[in-house]
């Protein structure tokens, strides 16, 4: 039998209750003697929470600080297979696989009836491993619906189909809450319709952007002369060219996160009549199951405005030749070793440098968890997040809101007027921690033996449906968008709130037997990060209660644009590739958590120091508590990728490379200086006077 919890309803909630009943009296009287207690025990890297054997001998750690504190791991790490980067995110999404497998194994034992819990996981499980079933069938299971989109006659044919999920559309449409009006959902709509990464894969003339664009053709070429299509490199090209058109209309990634020009609402009449009439928007609303909406959010709106102009001048033929490459394309790593082999080759091995793909079962495994990962998180809470772990975090979160009102309280910069607000925005702040309180049910999910296509697209039209719903029904305070098991973190503007999985908060990120110095500098700077971009150049937009409004004061929001436009200058002459440089447009909100959130997580350890040491931190192995918390931070973000893939992360990632999340962000804090004895003579030196602190 598959461990209880899934023999349970799949709409079970609270499945592990950390509420004050979980902690004994004599814990709760103890407080922070009972986390020291735990922290005596043995910390899972090094002796403390640092593998300091990693530390360079050589490395001034005024030089290059992420390479002093890693430079022994940066140099014995390898790329495990299928993975373009590796560090400590890759490290700790490994160990989560393998316990996920162990859960999807034990469901794929136990059976179940149809319907159940077991059923759902054990079947989409073998219908992924069923190759012999997969390579018999080839192109099969698409073959009557690609006959089907072929025969489309018109223009709202082609938008029809565009409403299909499973089918590319050249405007994207989801159900958001409403910026605006925080209590309620709406629909929205945006650019979309690239097969490459970004715009820029189509217009930089720089290499390697030209031979990837030449290797994309191949690759729709290669596509349709398989599926049987005579002139294909014709096809190609004209898709190519298609998509060109559209990028060149396509906003920057940088213009997409400013949220001010993307909260545009309309009317669907307006959209339709007079906005952007080019475009069939009912027939497409009718196949989404939205006609009947009222009013939508067009983001990038001059893009879509632009968007419908090209859908009308471009002929039904071109369309059938791009919405049946691309029907392909979403699906080829589900079909026979030929259609998977050929995508992993160029989206794979060209565009990111992967030389080779993951094991068949580990990709089963990627394939399941992205499809029922509540079901999976049930079980794998119960089983490796104890209730203890959840109070400790709740403990750091608290000292983390503490820091940061401090922080706030005697900004020089910021007037009373707009601090006021800022004290009701970060009071207001809901952190959720492990896991939901709710579970999605997915009971109404039909998964079948043997149709490994057809699984993928009912769980597809599931995860529509449920996202549907929301439209009408009050906001779901309950709802995380992320599993349990994923290993990452996040912050929501519309809610106010910040989530950590109970898979991030593991080392190197969180150790309840570690020293409290790694604790505060790893995931206390993660947590400070998350508060962060409540207050970013984009986050600070909104107020505590999600709505998305300006609640800064002329005088105070100058100040704050003064000093992110001075970091976003330190950042733009930061160039991991030769001739490509971090833009500090895109990757600002980023660089401000990362710089906020550790500046934040120090004051909070200082408060930590106050209540438990007398203000004085323990020296351990010859190091300050100081050290030891910038440690931290640098042993986090260890990283090594290919360089495709880095070159991929410059165009389209917020996140800067991950040396610069280290050395961008300690060489403007002073505390990082006193402990390392950084002088003028060192490379990361800058000035008092050009270090930047905002929060």
């Amino acid at each position: 039998m598959i461990r209880k919890l899934l023999l349970a309803s799949s709409a079970f909630a609270l499945v592990v209750a950390c509420s004050p009943a979980d902690v004994s009296e004599e814990d709760a009287a103890n407080g922070v003697e009972n986390t020291e207690e735990m922290a005596s025990a043995a910390a899972v890297l090094g002796d403390w929470g640092v593998e300091s054997q990693h530390i360079s001998e050589s490395v001034d750690p005024g030089d290059d600080f992420f390479r002093y504190v890693n430079e022994g791991w940066l140099e014995s790490a390898e790329l495990p297979q299928g993975f373009s980067s590796l560090g400590a995110f890759t490290e700790l999404y490994l160990e989560a696989e393998e316990r996920v497998n162990g859960i999807i194994r034990d469901a794929a034992a136990a059976g179940g009836a149809p319907g159940s819990p077991e059923y759902q996981i054990g079947m989409l499980y073998e219908s992924f491993m069923d190759t012999d079933r997969i390579e018999e069938l080839g192109l099969a299971p698409l073959q009557s619906e690609i006959d089907e989109v072929m025969q489309a006659q018109t223009h709202e044919d082609i938008a029809r189909w565009m409403g299909r999920p499973i089918h590319n559309a050249v405007v994207g449409l989801g159900v958001t809450i409403d910026p605006g009006n925080p209590e309620r959902y709406v629909i929205s709509t945006g650019q979309s319709g690239l097969g490459l990464p970004d715009r820029d894969y189509y217009l930089n003339e720089d290499e390697p952007f030209p031979g990837h664009r030449a290797a994309y053709v191949d690759y729709i070429e290669g596509t349709l002369s398989r599926a049987g299509f005579d002139n294909a490199r014709q096809r190609a090209e004209d898709i190519m060219a298609l998509e060109t058109s559209l990028a060149e209309i396509h906003w920057t990634r940088a213009e997409r996160r400013d949220r001010i020009r993307n909260y545009n609402l309309m009317t669907v009449e307006e959209l339709s009549s007079n906005y952007a009439p080019d475009f069939p928007w009912t027939a497409f609303l009718e196949e989404l199951g939205v006609a009947g909406q009222e009013e939508i959010i067009v983001g990038t709106d001059e893009a879509v405005q632009a968007t419908a102009r090209i859908f009308a001048e471009t002929p039904v033929e071109s369309w059938r030749n791009y919405l049946v490459f691309h029907f392909i394309n979403s699906q080829a790593g589900l079909l026979s070793s030929e259609w998977d082999e050929a995508r992993f080759a160029f989206f794979g091995t060209r565009l990111n440098g992967t030389e080779e793909q993951r094991e068949r079962d580990r990709r089963a495994i990627q394939y399941v968890n992205g499809s029922v990962g509540e079901l999976i998180g049930q079980v794998y809470v119960e089983e490796y997040f104890p209730p203890e772990y959840k109070a400790q975090m709740e403990e750091l979160v608290g000292y983390l809101r503490d820091a940061f009102a401090d922080r706030i309280a005697t900004l020089e910069w910021m007037d009373d007027e707009t601090r006021a607000e800022a004290f009701d925005k970060l009071e207001a702040f809901i952190p959720k921690i492990g896991y939901p309180d709710v579970w999605r049910d997915y009971a109404s999910l039909e998964v079948e033996p043997g149709d490994l296509v057809g699984n993928a697209r009912r769980v597809g039209q599931w995860f529509w449906e449920d996202s549907r719903s929301r439209l009408g029904g009050p906001v779901r305070e309950w709802e995380w968008f992320m599993s349990p098991q994923t290993v990452n973190a996040y912050y929501s503007s519309q809610r106010n709130e910040i989530v950590f999985p109970a898979a991030i908060l593991q080392p190197p990120f969180f150790d309840p037997h570690a020293d409290m110095a790694v604790n505060f500098g790893a995931i206390g700077g993660v947590i400070g990060h998350e508060m962060g971009h409540g207050f970013d150049d984009q986050g600070s937009r909104s107020d505590g209660t999600g709505l998305q409004r300006n609640w800064w004061t002329d005088q105070s929001r100058a100040a704050f644009e003064e000093r992110t436009s001075a970091l976003g200058a330190q950042y733009a002459q930061f160039s991991p590739i030769e001739g490509m440089t971090v833009n500090p447009d895109l990757t600002m909100g980023e660089n401000i958590g990362d710089l906020g959130g550790l500046a934040i997580a120090h004051h909070a350890y200082q408060l930590y120091l106050d209540d438990h040491s007398e203000g004085e931190a323990p020296v351990i192995d010859g190091y300050s508590g100081d050290q030891r918390f910038f440690f931290a931070w640098a042993q986090v973000w260890r990283n090594i990728r290919t360089e495709e893939s880095l070159r991929n992360q410059i165009v389209t990632d917020p996140h800067s490379p991950a040396q610069y999340r280290t050395n961008g962000v300690v060489r403007n804090m002073d505390a990082w200086y006193a402990a390392f004895n950084v002088t003028e003579d060192d490379d990361l030196y800058l000035p008092p006077e050009e270090r930047v602190s905002i929060w």
